[in-house]
């Protein structure tokens, strides 16, 4: 199976602290940005192909081509990191049978029906109820928008803003 070294959920995909540090730290030699709408998007996809650091390659592929190619021995000498822009699609590859054990979250931005929890993280209902699938699945949720910020536990905070 593919060797998936991180995922992520960010809203802003690939951005400075991703092409440099999270690759970096992670030692990944493709990232899979995983989004249906992105997906469809021809020139944002070409603009984040573009973004990619030196020595990584970069994908833009629908949540249904991530569950096919997961188990494809093809891509077993890939070390992965896995960006979304939302949890509901972590959860959609989740129930397609792809195996992780824990969830960045860097950030999702303030839109209306949304509430901040930290600076860089705001959740609807929607979100919320696919982390609570994503906890019961066992895979850890952790917040950091940076490699060297402190981890913070989500479903610790959403307990105490009394969100679940």
């Amino acid at each position: 199976m593919m060797d998936i070294r991180l995922v992520r959920i960010d809203d802003r995909l690939i951005h400075g602290q991703v092409a440099t540090v999270w690759t970096k730290s992670t030692n990944v030699n493709r990232i899979l940005v995983i989004s249906d709408a992105v997906a469809h998007d021809t020139l944002r996809k070409a603009l984040l192909v573009q973004a990619a650091p030196p020595g990584v390659k970069v994908n833009v592929i629908t949540v249904e081509k991530m569950i096919d190619i997961f188990s494809d021995d093809r891509f077993d000498s890939l070390k992965v990191m896995l960006l979304f822009t939302n949890p509901k699609d972590v959860q959609r590859v989740v129930e397609g049978h792809v195996v992780f054990n824990s969830v960045n979250i860097g950030g999702m931005s303030f839109t209306s029906g949304k509430r901040m929890i930290t600076n860089a993280v705001a959740v609807n209902q929607e979100d919320i109820d696919a982390f609570n699938y994503l906890h019961h699945q066992g895979i850890a949720l952790e917040i950091r928008k940076v490699v060297a910020d402190n981890q913070v536990d989500l479903m610790e905070l959403l307990k105490k803003e009394q969100l679940v």
